[in-house]
């Protein structure tokens, strides 16, 4: 017994995930009319198309930066795609803005572990802005919110360089 996926199901599933209108309806006649399977289901088809993107050449992007209340603390981030036009939606600014916000409220000190010097000794994840627990959604590491955007845009996202500052420090 097969479910008739209407045009609502489609439309409310691409609200929530960004997917294109033929593969939220093909998620969803996977999934026989279950939305959240079929999220899931366009979630894992889109990470696996984001490791695909990761080799592709990132020279677009923003530097965004955020100082907290009181002026003692702010940090700048440099998140990078591959076209002009995704780094001008709303979508990737807000991410950035949320990246630097991050930056500014964990302190980390590096981006991922390929980014720690030879000489950096044991570096704990907390230090790693990639495996970082993300402060508005605990649950979601920092890297999944890159992944969700880079499957969203269909462009390879990543975080370039940040830079923290703090008076007194």
């Amino acid at each position: 017994m097969t479910t008739e996926i209407s045009t609502a199901m489609i439309r409310e599933l691409r609200d929530k995930t960004g997917a294109g209108i033929m593969d939220a309806k093909r998620a969803l006649e996977e999934a026989q009319g279950d939305t959240s399977k079929a999220e899931e289901l366009l979630r894992e088809k889109g990470l696996a198309s984001a490791a695909k993107r990761s080799g592709r050449a990132t020279s677009e992007g923003v530097v965004e930066s955020y100082i907290h209340s009181g002026g003692r603390i702010g940090a700048m981030v440099q998140l990078n795609c591959e076209t002009d036009f995704v780094a001008r939606t709303d979508d990737f600014k807000d991410l950035a803005k949320n990246l630097a916000m991050q930056v500014a409220a964990m302190s980390p000190r590096y981006v991922d572990r390929e980014s720690v010097d030879e000489d950096a000794g044991d570096v704990s994840d907390e230090e790693l802005l990639m495996e970082q627990d993300y402060i508005r959604e605990p649950g979601t590491k920092i890297s999944d919110l890159v992944s969700q955007l880079s499957a969203k845009t269909g462009e390879n996202v990543n975080i370039g360089r940040f830079s923290r500052f703090e008076l007194g420090q």
